[in-house]
């Protein structure tokens, strides 16, 4: 299960083409056993994640990969709301069962340094504290480089959806191959 936001559900993207069905891919490659569900949420915050958590891991969800923050950061909201809506995430999920892995975001750079600074500061320490995998920076390598994003410059094109599920894709793997 991908928790996101227009990242992942693909805005602007064939859904063959978003980073979900890319990593749906290397899974069947790779003779791993798990079906990927999408359930990214265009314009999506942290706490809209978080208000439809239940409904996401309804079934058989073993891997929960939480990709959300963008919104919220593009929206100004404060990085102590953003934790702990990601921290609510991830302790339900692990009540569960579900392994977790948080995918990193940066805010913009309108709202100040000390905004970037505590917005940045949110996902490692929750790596940390909860220990899950982490994803650095889901846009890493594709952020701020516009071969790579759509006309908006915030959404990847195809070819930055791949190194997104590249990024994703680095800290999936290992937790896929560790699980029976």
């Amino acid at each position: 299960m991908i928790l996101g936001d227009s990242l992942t559900a693909g805005l602007g993207l064939p859904q063959e083409q978003s980073y979900p069905m890319l990593l749906q891919q290397r899974l069947n490659e790779e003779g791993a056993r798990y079906q990927i569900v999408n359930a990214g949420v265009s314009g999506d915050t942290s706490a809209g994640g978080l208000s439809r958590l239940d409904w996401a891991l309804e079934g058989d969800v073993r891997v929960l990969v939480v990709a959300l923050g963008g919104n919220d950061g593009l929206r100004g909201l404060p990085p102590e709301q953003l934790k702990e809506n990601l921290a609510a995430i991830i302790t339900r999920a692990q009540a569960r069962g579900i392994t977790v892995i948080l995918a990193g975001m940066e805010a913009p750079p309108n709202y100040g340094r000390d905004y970037l600074v505590a917005f940045h500061k949110v996902y490692p320490a929750l790596a940390k504290e909860y220990r899950v995998a982490l994803v650095p920076f889901l846009l890493d390598g594709v952020a701020g480089h516009e071969a790579l994003n759509q006309r908006d410059g915030i959404h990847p094109s195809a070819a930055g959806a791949r190194i997104v599920a590249d990024n994703v894709w680095k800290v999936l793997k290992p937790v896929v191959k560790a699980s029976p």
